[in-house]
C-alpha cells in the first residue's frame, strides 16, 4: 500500500460514520416547485438559487444534527448529477453550444424550440433517471468546476466541512455514449486530465479535503479493458495534490473484481455495500491488508423499512473479525436520494405501520446510533430508549397478524394457469379480423395531462371536502373530453386518460390488501418529477375489480376501441418499496395473481384491448449477470400470469420505457404481449433495430415524439420519424404512439402533438 494513502492526515473529528449523500428535492418538493414555476416563466433563476441555498444549508444541518461526521456536498442538484458532470468536464453537445449558463443546462436535460433534449434513462436497477452525456471524439474538454467550489464554501460558511461528491472517471465514461457509436472509454485519455484539474482546484479549497468518487459502475462485474483504467486512473488523481484522501465508492452491488484493483492503488477508503452486495465480505481480508478505510454500506439507502440495529451490530462485529474497527466507518449502503424525505408529515398512516419505518431523515439517526452501538460509545438515555423501541419496533413487525394472510399464500402457491390460451399466430389472426384496426393504428400510452382542476377534485375527495359523487362526475367529465378529443383529432384506439390514477402503482396500491401508502413520501425520478412509491408490508390481494368502472364507462361514451389500463405486476413491485422479509418474486407472483382476476373482469365488461405496462421491467434487472436468470424467471411468469385469463380474442398490450432491450429481447418475446409500446425518440431507432434482427414477430409501437421535453414537433418531423420506422419493420406490424403517458405535459402542448402525429399517419399512409 501507497505510504500516502494515510499519512499526512491528523483528524478533526472521529471518523465513526458517513451519508454517501442526501435527498435535494426538499421536505416539502420546494426545488420541484420553484423549477416549474421558472420553466413556467413565472419565477426568476434567482428565485431558484434562493430555493436551493436554502435546501442545501438545511439537508446539512439535518445531518450535522444527526452526529453525522461525513456529509457529502456535490450530491444536490438542479436536475442530475450525471447532467452537472457533462457541464462540468465541458461535455457539452453541439446543438446546445453558444447557450448561457441556465439556459444551456435547462435546454441539455428538457429541450428547446431548436433542439432535443439529451437521452434519458434508468440509474442502474433504479426508479431514478439520469440525462446520458454525449461524447465525441472531436471535441474537446474543459473544466467548469464553479458548482463544486460554491458548494464546499457554502457548507464551510455554516460551519460544516464536507466532503465533496464527484461522479468517477470511469463511470461517467461507462454511462455515456459517443455520438459516433464508439466506445466511450477510448475517450479516457481526454476525460482524466479534466479530473485532475479539479482535484487540483479542489485542493486549494482547505488545508486537508476528503473526495467521495461514485464508481457504482464497478459493481456490474465490468471487462477487463474497463478494469484496466482503474490503476493509472487513481494513482493519477490520488497524486495530484498531498492534501486531498480519496473515497472510491460503490453501490447497489458487491464489486469484488474492482476492489482486488483498488487496494493496490493510493485511495484512502472504499465505500461497499454490504447489503445489496452481500458477497463483498469476499473482499475483506484484502481490504484489511491494505490497510484502507472501509466504509461500510449497512443501513438500507433504497427501502423504508426500519434498521434492526441489533442485527446491523452484529454485522458490522463480523466485519470487524476481518478488519480492524479503527478502519471501519459506518454508512449508509448508498444514498438516501432513493428514500422519501422525513416521516415527520406522516400524519395520517397508521400507527402501527408508521412504527415500521424510516426514510431519509430518520436514517441519519438510524446511522448514528449504529456506530455508538459498534465503537462501544456510552449511549444517552434518548439514545438507550430509541434502540429499544427499536428492537420492539422489529419484532412487532416480524410477529404482526396483519403480514400473513393465509389464504392468499394457498391460492397463490396453488394457482396453476401460468400461459394465456393459443399461440400468437392465432391470437393476432383473430384479433385483426374483430378489432379491425388499420396499419400504423394510431394510439397514445394511457395517461392524459393531469390539469390542476383534476389533482384540486381527487385532493377535495380525499379530504372529505366534496362528495364521491361530485368527485366521480369531475372525473367523468374529464373522461368525456378525453374521449372526444381523441374521436375529433382522429386517433383510432383510445384511452381514457387516467384522471382518477395519482399514480400508475400508487393508485393500484390504495385499492390493494397487502399494501400501504404514505402522504408526503416523494422520492425524486427526475428533474423536477416526483413519485410517491406505495409500499408492501404483508400479503397482496384483490377485494374488489379496481379499474372496470371507469373502463366501461369511458367505453359508453365511444364506438372506437378503448383500451383497458393496468400496471404490470413486475412494475408495481419495482416501483413499490417492496418488504425484506420474503423473496421479491414471491411478492411478484401475488399482484400477478391479483391482476389476473382485473383482467378477466375487464374483458367480461366488453373491453377488448388491455395494455398491462412494464415500464420499469428493465430497471429491476439485476446489475450482477450471474443474477439475471432467476430475476427472468420469476418476471417472465409472472406477467405471463397476470394476463393469463384473458381469452385469445382479446389484445393485450404492454409499454416498456427508457430501456435497452439488445439483451432482453428473446426475455420480452417471451412475455407474449401482442403489441409492446416503447419509447425510441431520444435514442433514434437502434432499440427497434434489434426487434427486426431477432425476427420479432409481434406487433410495436415505438414512439414517434418525446413526451419529456415540452416542445411541439412538426408534422413533417413525424413523418420523417414513422418513414425511419418503416425501414426497420414492416406497417404491418408498426403502431404509431408517442413515446410515454402524457400525464406530465400541458394540454397546450399534447393537443397540437397528436393532431400532429395523426397527420403524420395520413401523409404516410396514403404514400404507402
Amino acid at each position: 500500500m501507497s505510504k500516502k494513502a494515510n499519512s499526512g492526515f491528523e483528524e478533526i473529528f472521529p471518523r465513526k460514520n458517513y451519508i454517501v449523500g442526501f435527498p435535494r428535492i426538499g421536505e416539502q418538493r420546494e426545488l420541484k416547485k420553484v423549477l416549474e414555476l421558472y420553466w413556467s416563466g413565472k419565477s426568476t433563476f434567482a428565485e431558484i438559487e434562493e430555493v436551493a441555498s436554502t435546501l442545501k444549508a438545511r439537508h446539512w444541518n439535518y445531518q450535522k444534527d444527526a452526529g453525522i461526521d461525513f456529509i457529502a456536498s456535490n450530491d444536490f442538484s438542479l436536475y442530475d448529477n450525471m447532467l452537472d458532470t457533462a457541464v462540468l468536464l465541458g461535455a457539452i453537445p453541439q446543438r446546445f453550444k453558444g447557450l448561457e449558463a441556465e439556459e444551456l443546462y435547462f435546454s441539455m436535460a428538457r429541450g428547446n424550440k431548436d433542439a432535443v433534449a439529451m437521452e434519458m434513462t434508468k440509474w442502474f436497477n433504479t426508479n431514478y433517471h439520469y440525462i446520458v452525456p454525449e461524447l465525441s471524439p472531436k471535441d474537446s474538454y474543459a473544466l467548469n468546476a464553479k458548482k463544486i467550489l460554491n458548494e464546499y464554501k457554502e457548507a464551510k460558511a455554516l460551519g460544516i466541512k464536507t466532503k465533496i461528491n464527484l461522479i468517477g472517471t470511469i463511470t461517467f465514461l461507462g454511462l455515456s455514449k459517443r455520438v459516433d457509436r464508439g466506445d466511450t472509454y477510448e475517450l479516457f485519455g481526454k476525460i482524466l486530465p479534466v479530473y485532475e484539474a479539479l482535484l487540483a482546484e479542489i485542493a486549494k479549497l482547505d488545508d486537508k479535503i476528503t473526495i467521495q468518487i461514485d464508481e457504482p459502475i464497478f459493481v456490474k462485474g465490468v471487462e477487463p479493458k474497463v478494469l484496466s483504467l482503474i490503476k493509472p486512473c487513481y494513482d493519477a488523481l490520488c497524486a495530484v495534490s498531498d492534501n486531498i484522501k480519496i473515497i472510491v465508492t460503490t453501490y447497489f452491488e458487491h464489486s469484488n473484481e474492482a476492489t482486488k484493483v483498488l487496494v493496490h492503488t493510493p485511495v484512502w477508503g472504499l465505500g461497499l455495500d454490504f447489503l445489496y452486495g452481500e458477497k463483498n465480505v469476499e473482499s475483506l481480508p484484502l481490504i484489511a491488508k491494505s490497510g484502507k478505510q472501509l466504509i461500510t454500506g449497512v443501513v438500507d439507502g433504497r427501502n423504508i423499512w426500519k434498521n434492526d440495529i441489533t442485527k446491523t451490530a452484529s454485522l458490522l462485529e463480523n466485519i470487524a473479525k476481518e478488519v480492524p474497527k479503527e478502519n471501519i466507518i459506518v454508512s449508509s449502503s448508498c444514498s438516501l436520494l432513493h428514500t422519501p424525505f422525513t416521516l415527520k408529515y406522516e400524519e395520517k398512516m397508521d400507527d402501527e405501520i408508521k412504527n415500521w419505518l424510516s426514510y431519509a431523515v430518520e436514517k441519519l439517526s438510524e446511522v448514528s446510533l449504529v456506530s455508538k452501538l459498534f465503537f462501544n460509545e456510552t449511549l444517552s438515555a434518548e439514545e438507550t430508549q430509541a434502540l429499544e423501541a427499536n428492537k420492539k419496533a422489529n419484532h412487532k413487525r416480524k410477529n404482526s397478524t396483519r403480514i400473513h394472510n393465509q389464504a392468499v399464500q394457498n391460492r397463490v402457491s396453488h394457482f396453476s394457469k401460468l400461459e394465456r390460451e393459443g399461440d400468437y399466430e392465432t391470437r393476432i389472426k383473430l384479433q385483426k379480423e374483430l378489432l379491425s384496426y388499420k396499419d400504423l393504428a394510431t394510439t397514445t400510452i394511457g395517461s392524459f395531462p393531469q390539469t390542476p382542476e383534476v389533482r384540486k377534485a381527487r385532493a377535495d375527495f380525499k379530504k372529505g371536502a366534496i362528495s364521491k359523487e361530485v368527485y366521480e362526475q369531475e372525473m367523468k367529465n374529464y373522461i368525456d373530453e378525453c374521449v372526444a378529443f381523441q374521436e375529433e383529432c382522429g386517433i383510432e384506439v383510445l384511452v381514457h386518460g387516467e384522471p382518477e390514477r395519482n399514480d400508475m402503482v400508487e393508485y393500484f396500491g390504495e385499492q390493494l390488501d397487502g399494501y400501504s401508502f404514505s402522504q408526503n413520501g416523494w422520492v425524486q425520478s427526475y428533474g423536477s418529477r416526483c413519485v410517491k412509491p406505495p409500499f408492501i408490508y404483508g400479503d397482496i390481494s384483490r377485494p374488489k375489480p379496481m379499474t372496470v368502472d371507469w373502463m366501461t364507462y369511458a367505453q359508453s361514451k365511444t364506438a372506437k376501441i378503448i383500451k383497458g389500463m393496468l400496471t404490470g405486476p413486475v412494475t408495481i413491485l419495482n416501483w413499490s418499496f417492496v418488504r425484506d422479509d420474503i423473496a421479491r418474486g414471491d411478492v411478484s407472483k401475488q399482484i400477478a395473481v391479483a391482476l389476473s382476476d382485473e383482467v378477466d373482469d375487464l374483458q367480461n365488461a366488453g373491453i377488448k384491448m388491455i395494455q398491462v405496462d412494464e415500464a420499469a421491467f428493465k430497471e429491476g434487472y439485476p446489475l450482477r449477470v450471474e443474477n439475471i436468470a432467476n430475476y427472468e424467471s420469476w418476471a417472465v411468469r409472472d406477467f405471463k400470469i397476470s394476463v393469463s385469463t384473458a381469452k385469445q380474442e382479446t389484445q393485450i398490450h404492454t409499454h416498456m420505457c427508457y430501456s435497452e432491450f439488445n439483451d432482453i429481447i428473446r426475455t420480452i418475446e417471451a412475455m407474449d404481449a401482442d403489441v409492446i409500446s416503447i419509447e425510441t425518440t431520444r435514442s433514434g431507432n437502434e432499440l427497434l433495430k434489434i426487434f427486426k434482427e431477432v425476427g420479432y414477430k409481434q406487433e410495436v409501437g415505438p414512439g414517434v415524439y418525446d413526451i419529456h421535453s415540452p416542445r411541439i414537433p412538426s408534422v413533417e418531423e413525424i413523418v420523417a420519424q414513422i418513414k425511419l420506422l418503416l425501414e426497420v419493420l414492416p406497417k404491418e406490424q408498426l403502431w404509431i404512439n408517442p413515446d410515454c403517458g402524457l400525464k406530465t405535459r400541458k394540454w397546450e402542448e399534447v393537443k397540437p402533438s397528436l393532431i400532429n402525429m395523426v397527420k403524420a399517419v395520413e401523409i404516410v399512409r396514403k404514400g404507402l
